[in-house]
């Protein structure tokens, strides 16, 4: 299952290098920070940048398991047409882990002046690289939410856009599916990421706007500041 495409994408990274994985596919590396970087008394944290593709949960598992014991923020830059599937079991894994998330756009020092694969090889090493926070806006789109969700805190930086669009199914090993049944599954995954998100403390209530307003014209669903912990958006206090 994935998202609609609501808007135009950056052009994408050098696929990483593994066999079958698409352009830009998500990576993970720890950066560290200054003192209170990634909030109070936190300086290091793990980004997560790129687009989540079928196989991303095991890059995320793999990450978390070589830092012994120690229980790092995932600071989240989701991005592109994203497998939903796997966006909800990675948002399970970072609940498992009993890690808090956060969306947010990590600017590694080394990279500065470097050409884009360069910069990519750098993270690909898996950190930890010095780096900051970037403060600008960023758009916290469907897969970010499914992935936020997990967090067992979670914070949403005051200039994050939440903006959800509809979901739909597609089989890259299979594109040709009946109408008919990409409507049956389509409508028993909403459910699935209905149950998921009732289990992580969000309202679900927010798919069925997001449904309502994605079937009208097409049109995105911009979720406000005022409304991020009516839905569960963010934890108590972590406005």
């Amino acid at each position: 299952m994935t998202a609609a495409t609501a808007s135009a994408q950056p052009a994408t990274a050098p696929p990483i290098a593994e066999f079958g994985t698409l352009p830009d596919a998500m990576i993970f590396y720890v950066a560290h920070g200054a003192p209170d970087a990634c909030g109070p008394g936190c300086a290091d944290w793990i980004a997560a940048e790129g687009t989540i593709q079928f196989d991303t949960f095991k890059r995320l598992i793999a990450i978390l398991d070589r830092q012994s014991g120690r229980k790092l923020p995932v600071i989240i830059n989701s991005r592109g047409e994203a497998n939903l599937n796997v966006a909800v079991s990675m948002g399970r894994i970072l609940r498992d882990r009993g890690l808090d998330a956060s969306p947010g756009r990590t600017l590694v020092d080394a990279c500065r002046d470097k050409p884009q694969a360069d910069c990519m090889t750098l993270k690909r090493s898996g950190g930890p690289l010095d780096a900051k926070l970037d403060g600008q806006p960023i758009v916290c789109e469907t897969s970010c939410v499914l992935m936020l969700a997990g967090g067992v805190h979670r914070s949403l930086p005051p200039q994050t856009k939440v903006e959800l669009v509809g979901m739909e199914i597609r089989n890259r090993l299979a594109p040709n599916v009946s109408a008919e049944h990409r409507a049956g599954l389509t409508t028993y995954y909403g459910e699935q990421v209905r149950h998921y998100l009732r289990e992580m403390g969000i309202d679900p209530g927010l798919v069925d706007i997001v449904d309502r307003n994605w079937a009208d014209r097409k049109r995105p669903t911009e979720v406000p500041p005022a409304a991020w912990l009516k839905f569960g958006l963010v934890t108590s206090g972590a406005l």
